[in-house]
């Protein structure tokens, strides 16, 4: 199965998503910013960064460019699509996310280890965990608080198109503690904390089998191997 793995002027994180996609089973393809064609992918990953050196606002302009145009089709035709960190930002700048990621409430970057509870398990990248299981991811960002008009966070905790919620401590002020998110149509899930720094055991967060030994971001990753190949 392959997976592409978008990288963008300013991207910081695009080798260690294809390295979880090669450690979950599938083919990471590279795609570049400029193209207008993404290729027989399977699915598509916008990874952590800073694209364009977060200029204008975070993700705004890596939303304009070619490839994002392609990213839009292939979410038409059903491709699932992971945004992550910056990824996450562009999303929701391209439209194909609700809201807005702004500066962090206590205006500082925030790097940690942090727990999420895992609120929708139906989608391609989370069909691997259970509803309400806790899971560790690393996060590290300065623009992560995610914000919304009050209808739309309504809809969203309606219609159970929240992916993923802080648990124990908000890094960043995000509203109603959501982590991420989900498209309405489903394929499409954007979260601020960064699955592909835990990947692996030994250079991941710590878990209860002791110092950086969780994995948790695998299952992103397997999930989406899984859902495309069921």
């Amino acid at each position: 199965m392959r997976i592409g793995v978008v990288t963008f002027p300013g991207t910081l994180d695009d080798g260690d998503a294809a390295r979880a996609v090669r450690l979950a089973g599938g083919e990471p393809v590279a795609l570049w910013h400029a193209s207008d064609d993404v290729g027989e992918v399977d699915a598509i990953v916008l990874p952590g960064g800073f694209s364009y050196g977060d200029y204008l606002r975070c993700g705004a302009i890596a939303a304009l460019t070619p490839v994002m145009s392609a990213v839009v089709k292939a979410v038409g035709k059903g491709v699932p699509v992971l945004g992550i960190c910056n990824g996450f930002q562009i999303l929701c700048e391209a439209h194909l996310l609700p809201g807005a990621l702004v500066r962090n409430e206590g205006q500082r970057f925030v790097c940690r280890e942090q727990k999420l509870a895992v609120e929708n398990a139906d989608t391609p990248w989370t069909s691997g965990f259970t509803r309400g299981q806790v899971i560790t991811i690393p996060l590290k960002n300065g623009e992560g608080c995610f914000q919304a008009d009050a209808e739309t966070v309504a809809r969203l905790e309606g219609e159970g198109r929240v992916a993923f919620r802080y648990v124990g401590v908000n890094p960043n002020g995000s509203v109603d503690d959501i982590a991420g998110v989900v498209s309405e149509s489903g394929n499409v899930v954007g979260l601020m904390p960064h699955p592909e720094h835990a990947v692996e055991s030994g250079f991941g967060p710590g878990s209860a089998d002791g110092l950086r030994s969780g994995t948790d971001g695998l299952t992103f990753f397997t999930s989406a191997l899984e859902s495309v190949l069921a």
